[in-house]
């Protein structure tokens, strides 16, 4: 073995986590009463907030198809989300991760019932520790399945990562900034549950057997959220029977 490079088996993340485990994760459902759907979705000390409002007219009038509906949605982290504080409200990144979570929510919303019409979705981070686009994406899948919109699937999203040379599962904002060996690189990717990816990002090096290995080990991730968010949605169903 090359001097100074570790199994990784002997890999020591900074929580103790193992490179395959997930932070505590928590998911409600029906959280904002005067919402079309609503969730919270919590990994470890990130925690994002979704409420759903529509089908709705679609304004403005030229931003209507007549051929379906629209998706539309709005990412915004809260300035004390964060220790140091941020300034309020949209700024590039919250407007680009606004798109991204369209993207990755797209394929599996069907809204060819409602022309000119327009679903949003409202996005809040109220803490923030990193994969909070992740977050976001986890607590609109389960926003939209409340609303009862057609959906053919749940999309899950977690970010993976490599910090130096080994592929590790939800990093922390600690490991985002890891500066050790190669540092890190940042993937953070939403799948459907058969596994088909419909978001996925690259911030960083890596190598294409490593990229490879990040997308296997997500499957097993994504099949963890999945779990956590079809059981949320099932208690909200039940409590309400």
């Amino acid at each position: 073995m090359v001097q100074g490079e570790k199994k990784m088996s002997e890999f020591k993340r900074p929580d103790g986590r193992k490179n395959d485990e997930l932070r505590p994760i928590e998911a409600k459902v029906g959280i904002i009463p005067n919402a079309d759907g609503s969730a919270m979705y919590r990994s470890g000390d990130t925690v994002a907030i979704a409420a759903v409002y529509g089908p709705k007219k679609m304004h403005p009038q030229h931003q209507q198809d007549p051929s379906k509906g629209k998706l539309r949605c709005t990412y915004n982290m809260l300035s004390f989300s964060v220790s140091d504080r941020i300034r309020p409200g949209l700024n590039r990144r919250s407007t680009e991760i606004g798109k991204i979570t369209e993207w990755a929510l797209d394929p599996v919303l069907d809204l060819s019932k409602f022309p000119n019409m327009v679903v949003d979705v409202h996005i809040h981070i109220t803490q923030a520790d990193a994969g909070t686009r992740c977050a976001g994406i986890n607590a609109a899948s389960m926003a939209l399945a409340q609303a009862g919109l057609p959906m053919k699937d749940l999309v899950t999203s977690v970010a993976m990562g490599k910090l130096d040379r080994t592929i590790v599962v939800d990093l922390t904002k600690e490991e985002e900034d890891w500066e050790e060996g190669e540092g890190p690189t940042d993937i953070p990717l939403s799948m459907t549950k058969d596994g088909k990816i419909t978001h996925l990002q690259l911030d960083g090096k890596i190598s294409p057997s490593q990229l490879k290995e990040a997308i296997d080990l997500s499957r097993k991730a994504c099949a963890e959220v999945y779990e956590i968010q079809k059981k949320a949605l099932k208690e909200a169903i039940e409590k309400n029977e």
